[in-house]
This record gives structure tokens, C-alpha cells and sequence, in this order.
């Protein structure tokens, strides 16, 4: 049901029976390497181009989470993925291959919590039993589509922030063991003027702040409720900035709580990834991968995560548009 302006509350409480993530050279070497089901070696995955490696990520995550639940395809009713590519082809052709009625999503880096927010509210008025999420992201892809092929080797600031080569997929069951899905707030598209494709951490905070502030407000809580709050993939600049933003609201999230997919997926001094992780499975593998395995063992109980998205395209960049951000907050509970 709604309760207050942009929020859902999941009566039956939709159970994440099976989760799963995989990654690429870069997320090996990272903290969270252990979290992963399945990880790469290089970014062609045995493909002719980047865009069909991504395909295979999804591809692969999909059908892990699917084995993982003991289920077959035909036990899933939906599928919702959603990737950065121009018209989610990825999605799509995943998708194809799953052979799953397929609906497809873009919220850019939102997208993963967008598409369990959905599949939580279809399992909770019964219109799926089993609905399935996915995500992806690669990094030499988005590289190429939103800024300069990686031959180029085109310089960086340190504002900038390394996508993340993966996928994340939850299967969402109507009933089952596993943490279960409590709410779900819906963002605003929030925009306050920023046009630097090379830090979106900046122009994507005002958006997470926004979504925050709305659930606490909508469910009347406070952030202590809530073991773990991360917001998806802002980065070391985006965070601090969000962090900033919300102590000026008045709304006081303790530090040792409040934390981002972003920076948890990569050594700070991991080479090349300068402010954090970034893109769809940034968030995506962190929650389904690293914070689900944490709650699966006790060691969360409480979960509040904040996908973040920068909502530009090569086409409004090119038209000097500046960068429309959205983010969507999903609560888990054991």
C-alpha cells in the first residue's frame, strides 16, 4: 500500500529467495572479491565486443540466481533488467536468450533498486509468483558510449568515477526463506544545474538526499532503524557531499552506518578507479552480492539502500543539457 507521498509498504513482505553477482578484472582485485559467484579475467568474456559481454554478464547472473533457487526458467514469470546501453540492448538480448516475458527499465544507475521496487510490488498484489531482477554494467561499453573509447587513453579528474564490469540478479518469490523486501520510496528526478559527466557523484547526491529524506518522512522513522544505509554509487565526492546535504537538513545519519556501493566495491588505493565505483551493478552487486551474504549470515538485519542515477545521455550532453538525477531507496529486512 502507499503510505505517505512516494513511498510502498509490502504487506506479504516479498522474500529475495536467490541473489547473485558476477564481475570483471577490476572487481577481482577489489574488497568485495569474495562476494561474487562468478568473476572475469578480462573484459571480452570470450565475445567479439563489449556490448555482448555485457549480455553474457546478464546472462550469467540470471541464470545463477535461478539455479541458486532451485528453480527452472519457466518457474520465473517476469524478468525486469536494465542496463546503460543505448535502448538496454543488453536487456534485450539476455532476455532473448532467458526466454523470460521480459520488461525492460532504465533508471540508469537507479535502475537495480527500480527494478526491485517493481518486482516487489508485482509479488505483493499477486500478479508474479517469481520475478526477477538483473542489472548490468561494463566499463569499456559505457567508456565508449558516454565518453572516450578506452583507446583514446584520455585523461581523468580525480571527480571521476570507474563502472563497474558486472551483474547483480535477485529473484523475488512470494514466499521462501531469505530477507524480505518492507518498502520501497520513489524518487524524484532531481537536477540542480551540474553538467560534468565527470562527476556524477556531485550531480547525483541532491537526488539520494531527496529519496532519504522522503522515506524517513512517509514511514516516520529515524535512520537508526536501519543497521546499514548505502546509497549506490556516489562515490567518495557524491557521499561527502550527501552526507553535508543531510546534516543541513537536519536529518542525522550516524557515519558508522551510512555508507556507498561505490566506495566499498574498490580499494581507495586501487589504480584507475579514482572517486569509486559507478554504473548499473555497482549497487546491484553490492547489495545482491556483499550486503544480502552479510544479512544471510546475521550480520545485518536491517537494510536501507539508495541506488543513485544520472539520467544524461550522449545526446543531451551534446546539447549542453545539464544532468537530471533520480534515486530510488528499497529497505530488506531477516
Amino acid at each position: 500500500m502507499l503510505q505517505g507521498h512516494q513511498t510502498w509498504v509490502f504487506d506479504s513482505k516479498p522474500t529475495i529467495i536467490a541473489s547473485a553477482a558476477v564481475g570483471g578484472p577490476h572487481e577481482a582485485q577489489g574488497p568485495l572479491a569474495e562476494d561474487f559467484d562468478l568473476l572475469h579475467e578480462d573484459f571480452w568474456l570470450g565475445q567479439d565486443s563489449f556490448e555482448k559481454a555485457e549480455k553474457k554478464l546478464q546472462e550469467q547472473a540470471c541464470e545463477t540466481a535461478i539455479k541458486k533457487a532451485n528453480l527452472k526458467k519457466v518457474d520465473v514469470q517476469f524478468l525486469l533488467a536494465g542496463d546503460l546501453m543505448n535502448q538496454t540492448v543488453p536487456s534485450s538480448f539476455a532476455a532473448r536468450t532467458l526466454g523470460v516475458p521480459f520488461l525492460g527499465l532504465y533508471g540508469a544507475c537507479s535502475t537495480s533498486m527500480e527494478g526491485l521496487a517493481l518486482a516487489s510490488l508485482l509479488v505483493d498484489s499477486r500478479f508474479a509468483k517469481n520475478a526477477l531482477v538483473c542489472v548490468s554494467s561494463h566499463n569499456a561499453a559505457s567508456e565508449k558510449q558516454y565518453r572516450y573509447p578506452t583507446e583514446y587513453g584520455a585523461q581523468k579528474p580525480p571527480t571521476a568515477q570507474w563502472t563497474v564490469t558486472g551483474s547483480g540478479a535477485a529473484l523475488v518469490a512470494d514466499h521462501g526463506e531469505g530477507p524480505k523486501v518492507t518498502s520501497a520510496t520513489i524518487g524524484r528526478v532531481i537536477d540542480m544545474g551540474l553538467s560534468d559527466p565527470f562527476n556524477m557523484g556531485a550531480a547525483m547526491a541532491p537526488a539520494a538526499v531527496d529519496t532519504i529524506e522522503a522515506h524517513f518522512r512517509d514511514l516516520n522513522k529515524d535512520p537508526s532503524y536501519y543497521d546499514v544505509i548505502a546509497t549506490g554509487d556516489l562515490g567518495r565526492v557524491g557521499h561527502r557531499i550527501a552526507g553535508d546535504l543531510l546534516k543541513k537538513h537536519g536529518l542525522n545519519i550516524p557515519e558508522e552506518i551510512f555508507t556507498d556501493c561505490g566506495i566499498l566495491i574498490y580499494r581507495k588505493d586501487q589504480p584507475i578507479v579514482l572517486a569509486g565505483g559507478s554504473g548499473c551493478a555497482c549497487a546491484a552487486t553490492t547489495t545482491f552480492g556483499h550486503f544480502l551474504n552479510r544479512m544471510r549470515k546475521g550480520e545485518i538485519k536491517k537494510l536501507l539502500v539508495i541506488a543513485t542515477g544520472a539520467l544524461l545521455s550522449p545526446m543531451s550532453y551534446q546539447q549542453k543539457e545539464s544532468i537530471p538525477s533520480v534515486a530510488h531507496a528499497v529497505s530488506i529486512e531477516l
